[in-house]
């Protein structure tokens, strides 16, 4: 069974500052408590080669062993819970992209 990652791709927020803090305080706590997660990678978009800003401002990545028990972590109440904080702090928006890795 191939590895999955969840990618969580957020848009430049009305208030970054407002968006860091809520996103290390509260939110990275929340979202940690996701069962199964094998990895979490955490980016944070900087300018590309020519001076052109990011396409997202950050982006999450949670792996996991396989679909079926990327399934399952999300479903749950901790999962549950991570999804619906989004609306709390991501004002410019988010994406989710689940992908195997290959």
């Amino acid at each position: 069974m191939a590895q999955v990652v969840v990618n969580v791709m957020y848009n430049a927020p009305a208030d970054p500052q407002a968006f860091e803090h809520y996103y290390a305080e509260t939110h990275l706590p929340i979202a940690g408590r996701i069962p199964s997660v094998e990895q979490i990678v955490l980016l944070k978009g900087m300018a590309g080669p020519d001076g052109s800003a990011p396409p997202y401002y950050r982006v999450a990545q949670l792996f996991f062993a396989d679909a079926a028990t990327m399934g399952e972590a999300m479903g749950s109440a901790e999962g549950q819970a991570a999804v619906a904080d989004l609306a709390n702090f991501a004002t410019g928006g988010v994406s989710v992209l689940v992908g195997e890795v290959v």
